[in-house]
């Protein structure tokens, strides 16, 4: 079966990677293009090692991008992490069409957050969908989904790199065998319905320390590592990564306990330990040396 790999980042790469171990007919890889002073996309560059024709047009809307596609006589087109918009003609121009990948349970955080999401409202499950993409934004026919746990203590990182990420390869080639079989669409329920939300920006990471606590841990957990939760301390704005949850009372923002181990910090209900920080223009360090550096002591207080 010949094949496009389209997509971008180490997840394209590893779904090229595991084609190319199996075996595959990888007849081209698209990616969007590398823009200038930036570094070389990862997958691109292990296509190029491992010579494979490498396409990278600004735009599919155009009809060379249409024809760029038919060029390749593929069977299927895989889109492993696309940003790109690829208009209906493009994606049916493989024999069998194009499915895509997407970390989340859809239609539920449908957009390209949908990581953050689940974990900012303190879901304790997420998942994703491997589906037949439209014209609409992650919307089309599912051909299958993948669920897992999101753990108390989970942040963005972990819930992506050691579940989604894995797992989404795996499903991406189970879709290709799924194809192969002739389970085009395991059934017809569609990504119309359900959530679509936006990118989840700084301003959505900015801490309230008289939030609920879990509120607030759970979107320093949604934001670690991007876009990284924030807060201020005399104006000055800090970003914050690692941290836990405990028990405790007080006045919310008010730090209560400076050490080693980091800063614990009360909110509404209970308390933040803050274990690792970022202030503005540093790189990111254990909040205990940051607050040693700042002077941060016991009764300052955190958003003002």
């Amino acid at each position: 079966m010949r094949i496009v790999v389209h997509g971008q980042q180490a997840f394209g790469k590893a779904v090229l990677e595991r084609l190319l171990e199996r075996g595959e007919d990888v007849v081209a890889v698209c990616s969007a293009p590398t823009k200038e002073g930036k570094p070389e996309d990862p997958l691109v560059e292990f296509a190029r090692e491992k010579g494979l024709p490498v396409h990278q047009p600004a735009s599919w809307k155009t009809p060379e991008a249409l024809e760029l596609m038919k060029s390749f006589n593929a069977d299927v087109c895989m889109m492993a992490y696309v940003l790109l918009f690829v208009p209906e003609a493009v994606r049916d121009a493989p024999k069998y069409g194009t499915f895509q990948y997407h970390p989340s349970l859809c239609p539920a955080h449908r957009g390209p957050s949908s990581i953050n999401w689940p974990i900012a409202m303190g879901k304790t499950r997420t998942g994703l969908t491997i589906f037949w993409p439209d014209d609409g934004l992650d919307e089309g026919p599912i051909m299958l989904q993948k669920s897992c746990e999101i753990g108390p203590d989970e942040t963005l990182g972990d819930v992506y790199f050691k579940k989604l990420f894995p797992m989404g390869v795996d499903a991406m080639i189970e879709g290709l065998d799924l194809v192969k079989a002739g389970v085009i669409i395991k059934h017809d329920q569609r990504l119309g319905d359900g959530s679509y939300e936006s990118w989840f920006k700084k301003d959505l990471a900015r801490i309230d320390w008289a939030k609920p606590v879990a509120d607030i841990y759970n979107t320093i957990r949604a934001a670690n590592p991007a876009p990284g939760a924030s807060s201020t301390l005399n104006g000055a704005e800090f970003q914050i990564y690692d941290s836990a949850r405990i028990d405790g009372t007080g006045t919310p923002g008010e730090i209560v306990e400076v050490g080693a181990d980091g800063i614990t910090v009360q909110a509404n209900g209970g308390r933040i330990l803050l274990k690792r920080v970022r202030p503005a223009g540093e790189a990111k360090q254990p909040a205990g040396e940051w607050a040693a550096a700042a002077g941060l002591k016991q009764g300052d207080t955190l958003g003002s």
